[in-house]
């Protein structure tokens, strides 16, 4: 009968302790997980891809974010988290309790870096801001972005990247591979179209490669935004009366470099390029560069009216005109007005 007394005990003794342990780690979660320096400091902590639980709980203990590494990891492993943890760079909160510490190491929270491509950027400018953020060459950058089978393996209209390395700021994480953020980039221009966008453009009579096209013509030209509309409209005036589209942006892509002033010599050394809008119909084979979202908006939505010619100012703004003739007397008077300023 004793024995049997004393062997209860020991299961209660037991269950007792295994009850406590299981408390103390709840409490963990909540509770500050210690550490040698002052609530609130932030710490730059890297984790190797492959550590152990072990190894991440001596790094934290290493750095003053916790006090007890073995109670962290017992923590990390009652919550069935052991295999959880991800590798990255983090900015980690002295304070911060174990439960906060494991969201952040399972969520992969890592510190991650801007990259900026602006509004009109080529394909050759945004390789050379990719190469600078990946470490990379430009010119194997260049190559990669080149590739026929980038088209279809992204799902772009074409020819080519052009037009659709979606500008915008992103944020990547340290290490973040080529093919990853080109591909971040092509989503962002995907989810730009949606069902109305593309009923849009079919009701102008343009396909998605061709609104693109034209966007990036808009981009290029624009310098005030609430011209985007009245540009495109030009644009479109000057495709239904099958007038050329004379767009300065398209030779200087067709030149392969940009020059600050375009001279009629120019326009006939690419004279039989596709991208020549000058001496080719039409729109060129493809986007110019990436235009912004409100460039596309306003080539799906563009001014009703009946201008077919602009001049820039030398504000950069544009005044708009319906005849040659209008738009000989814009330009002299406007080169006046240069001259009277030099």
């Amino acid at each position: 009968m004793a024995s049997r007394r004393r062997r209860a005990g020991w299961i209660v003794l037991g269950a007792t302790l295994v009850g406590g342990a299981a408390l103390t780690l709840a409490g963990l979660s909540v509770v500050n997980g210690g550490g040698s320096l002052p609530a609130g400091t932030e710490v730059s902590l890297r984790i190797p891809a492959g550590s152990s639980v072990h190894s991440i709980a001596t790094r934290l203990d290493s750095a003053g974010l916790i006090e007890h590494p073995r109670l962290f990891s017992g923590y990390v492993r009652w919550k069935g988290a052991d295999d959880a943890l991800k590798a990255g760079e983090y900015r980690l909160t002295a304070g911060a309790s174990f439960g906060e510490l494991l969201r952040v190491l399972q969520a992969g929270e890592v510190v991650t870096y801007p990259l900026t491509i602006p509004e009109g950027w080529t394909i050759r400018e945004t390789a050379g801001r990719l190469a600078e953020f990946t470490g990379r060459d430009t010119a194997s950058v260049r190559a990669w972005l080149d590739d026929p089978a980038r088209v279809e393996e992204l799902g772009v209209p074409g020819p080519t990247l052009e037009g659709y390395l979606f500008p915008e700021t992103y944020r990547f994480a340290e290490g973040i591979e080529l093919p990853d953020i080109v591909a971040a980039m092509v989503v962002e221009y995907h989810e730009f179209w949606g069902e109305a966008e593309r009923a849009r453009a079919a009701e102008l009579g343009l396909s998605e490669r061709e609104l693109v096209t034209l966007a990036s013509i808009v981009e290029e030209e624009a310098r005030v935004g609430d011209e985007r509309p009245v540009i495109a409209g030009v644009y479109l005036n000057r495709l239904e009366i099958g007038m050329l589209l004379q767009a300065d942006p398209t030779v200087q892509y067709a030149l392969g470099a940009p020059k600050a002033r375009l001279l009629y010599r120019d326009i006939d050394a690419v004279a039989a390029n596709p991208y020549n809008t000058y001496t080719q119909p039409g729109l060129p084979p493809g986007p110019i560069a990436s235009p912004g979202a409100a460039s596309l908006r306003a080539s799906l939505e563009p001014a009703d009216h009946d201008y077919l010619f602009f001049v820039a100012r030398i504000d950069g703004s544009h005044e708009f005109t319906r005849t040659v003739r209008e738009h000989n007397n814009a330009k002299n008077r406007i080169r006046r007005e240069r001259d009277a300023l030099r």
